[in-house]
């Protein structure tokens, strides 16, 4: 027992409850089971709460009453970072490969994790149709945007897209992510998707250590349990829209300055204060009432994990660029004025400017990375024999 009488540590509760550490963590963070601290910073949980919860059987908190619950084995949520099918995302984006990510979140396999992906391969035709589909838009159209006109032509291509069998859905996906990221502009080479996406965003060619840090952002923002993308791909998906049709409504989801578009916002935020000070800009921005792009998280508080993982690695590969100068400045303004702790769309803004891409690309690298978690949720709801039914509580007039 712990050094509390009567109280259980991590451990034992981890144990008597027959979860990984990271699932007992994740069942905290949701209020599934209540945890206290001992004076020395110990977790310590209440025995007649664990044993009721043991007893019951698939915790889950109990839920709210605007709150959808579903079952998923893909990702838990832990007090400041995801747990992809039990592993700790932070870890994965170190040094696997984005590929190897997709294929574990898709399947479960250790042998996932355990080989060396090969090149994805795009359909030709795809290809084609995804670049002729682009050709009669403007220059300045964001990277988001294109990728939202490239998926349906990719799927009029594929004979494969209305298969909704396991294996089928498999080479459906590494096609469709090779596929948007070789439909957008620039050159396309042979090489991993982290590679291959950076070729398309960055001005120059791909530099092995920046394109790093792209494949660590891959991993760390693959999947996010139901975030509102997710929850509409689930439902696209229980209807049985194919990969592609759910991979578009996801797409028009995350577009929200709220959600995956919210990535946009801090990239001006930093161009902004790139040619003023952060004091000045912050300042404003809060006088006018606006939010401050970037910054605190609905699920991490106070600390998104992501972000500080990202933005370490950016310092590690390229600590001398200026724009982690204006970075720090936000940082230090930020927290001059107590705001809340950045989120991985500032450090994915700090990412893009870094690496000299076109504004817009926080979101691209976002879209491309979600789409392998989107692809995981709908080959799960596959598997299920019932559509997703939301109900609402009217409050309008009575009828008739």
């Amino acid at each position: 027992m712990s050094q509390v009488k009567g109280w259980m540590t991590a451990t034992e509760t981890a144990t008597r409850l027959g979860v990984k550490p990271a699932t007992l963590y994740a069942y905290v963070s949701r209020g599934v089971l209540t945890r206290r601290r001992s004076p020395t910073g110990q977790s310590l949980f209440d025995p007649a709460e664990v044993d009721r919860l043991a007893r019951r059987g698939r915790p889950r908190r109990r839920p709210a009453a605007d709150e959808l619950v579903i079952s998923s084995r893909i990702t838990a949520l832990g007090e400041d970072r995801p747990f992809y099918r039990g592993r700790d995302a932070l870890e994965l984006s170190a040094s696997q490969p984005f590929e190897s990510v997709a294929e574990w979140l898709w399947t479960g396999s250790e042998e996932a994790l355990a080989r060396k992906p090969g090149v994805w391969s795009a359909l030709a035709a795809g290809v084609e149709a995804g670049q002729a589909a682009q050709s009669g838009l403007p220059p300045d159209v964001l990277p988001l945007e294109r990728l939202q006109v490239i998926v349906p032509a990719l799927a009029a291509t594929d004979p494969l897209r209305a298969n909704l069998e396991p294996e089928a859905v498999l080479d459906v996906g590494r096609a469709l992510i090779a596929g948007m990221v070789d439909s957008l502009p620039g050159p396309t080479v042979a090489a991993a998707i982290a590679t291959r996406l950076w070729a398309k965003l960055g001005p120059t060619r791909p530099r092995s250590r920046l394109a790093d840090a792209l494949r660590t952002a891959l991993v760390l923002v693959a999947d996010h349990e139901l975030a509102a993308s997710t929850l509409a791909v689930r439902v696209a998906a229980s209807v049985r829209a194919d990969p592609y049709a759910v991979v578009m409504v996801g797409l028009g989801t995350m577009s929200g300055p709220l959600h995956g578009g919210a990535s946009l916002g801090a990239e001006s935020l930093l161009a902004e204060v790139d040619g003023a000070s952060a004091r000045e800009v912050i300042g404003l921005r809060l006088r006018r009432g606006e939010r401050i792009p970037g910054y605190g998280h609905a699920v991490y508080r106070p600390t998104d994990a992501r972000a500080t993982t990202l933005l370490d690695r950016i310092r590690s590969l390229a600590g001398s660029h200026p724009v982690l100068a204006t970075a720090d400045a936000v940082l230090a303004e930020a927290r001059r004025r107590r705001l809340p702790e950045p989120n991985i769309d500032f450090a994915l803004a700090v990412l893009t400017r870094a690496a000299g891409m076109p504004i817009g690309s926080g979101e691209a690298i976002f879209a491309v990375a979600r789409t392998a978690g989107w692809l995981a949720h709908a080959r799960e709801e596959y598997e299920q024999r019932t559509r997703l039914r939301l109900r609402a509580v009217y409050t309008g007039p009575p009828p008739g």
